[in-house]
Order: C-alpha cells, then sequence, then structure tokens
C-alpha cells in the first residue's frame, strides 16, 4: 500500500476547513493511518521545505507554515500519491479546477489551505520528519455494504 503525507495548513486551520477536507478524504475512500495537530517549529519546516530553500520566496514559507497549528495525516491506498493530488488540485488558484480543495476554497498562492506529498519519495521524506515509525497504524478499513430490501 502506498502512503502519502497531506498537511492541512495554518490558514485551512484557521479558516475552519478541517472537517471538510477530512470529509472529501473520507467520501473518497482514502485510509488515514496517521493524524496529529502541531505547531511547526522552524527546523521542521526548513527540513520540510529543503528544496526551496535557494528561492526568494523561502523565508515566507516557513514564517507561514509556523504562524499557527497545522494539520498533519498520513493517507494510505493504491496510487495514493496521484489520487490525493487529484483531490487538492493545482497549486495556483487560477489553475485550480472547481471540485478540487484548492479550486472550491483558495483564492492566494501563498496561502493554500493543503500540501500533499507530490511523489512517493517525496512522501516517505515527509512522513519521516513528522511522524515516528509507531504514530502510524495500519489497519484494515471495514466494508459494510448497504442491503436494500424492497417489498413488493
Amino acid at each position: 500500500m502506498q502512503k502519502s503525507f497531506v498537511m492541512i495548513k495554518p490558514d485551512g486551520v484557521q479558516r475552519e476547513l478541517v472537517g471538510e477536507i477530512i470529509r472529501r478524504f473520507e467520501k473518497k475512500g482514502v485510509q488515514m493511518v496517521a493524524m496529529k495537530l502541531m505547531k511547526i517549529d522552524e527546523e521542521k519546516a526548513k527540513q520540510h521545505y529543503c528544496m526551496h530553500k535557494e528561492k526568494p520566496f523561502f523565508n515566507e514559507l516557513i514564517k507561514f507554515i509556523t504562524s499557527g497549528p497545522v494539520i498533519a495525516m498520513v493517507m494510505q491506498g493504491e496510487d495514493i500519491v496521484s489520487v490525493i493530488r487529484g483531490m487538492i488540485g493545482a497549486t495556483a488558484p487560477k489553475d485550480a479546477m472547481a471540485g478540487t480543495i484548492r479550486g472550491d476554497y483558495v483564492l492566494d498562492m501563498g496561502q493554500n489551505i493543503i500540501h500533499a506529498s507530490d511523489s512517493v519519495e517525496s512522501a516517505e521524506r515527509e512522513i519521516n520528519i513528522f511522524f515516528q515509525e509507531n504514530e502510524i497504524i495500519n489497519y484494515s478499513l471495514a466494508t459494510k455494504p448497504w442491503v436494500y430490501s424492497i417489498k413488493i
């Protein structure tokens, strides 16, 4: 089973979109195997955004992601990285399709409410930054098909 890292950023928490975002994942059938509310310190933020270290917006990224609480999650499923990326939509609000999380809730690229790993390799690296192995709970989802009885 593939795993992906997902984070609801400080603006998503402040706008009280946590329940809505998690609901979307649950309705899709995405399995959550870890979740925690946390405030990211500067060291973790720099680890998370290390690929942007030389870019001019790096300090703003660090300032934003450490500005308030986030919800860090690990999701699991078949081809889960691309499934989640499709659900969240493009980073730039003008490119995010309606029906995606960013397409429905984001107007500003700097505050785009959610992060999701862009590859299996990134997922592994990001999960290891925010979670210890014993915090990830592997379990099987129980399926409960509804049976409809029609009396004629």
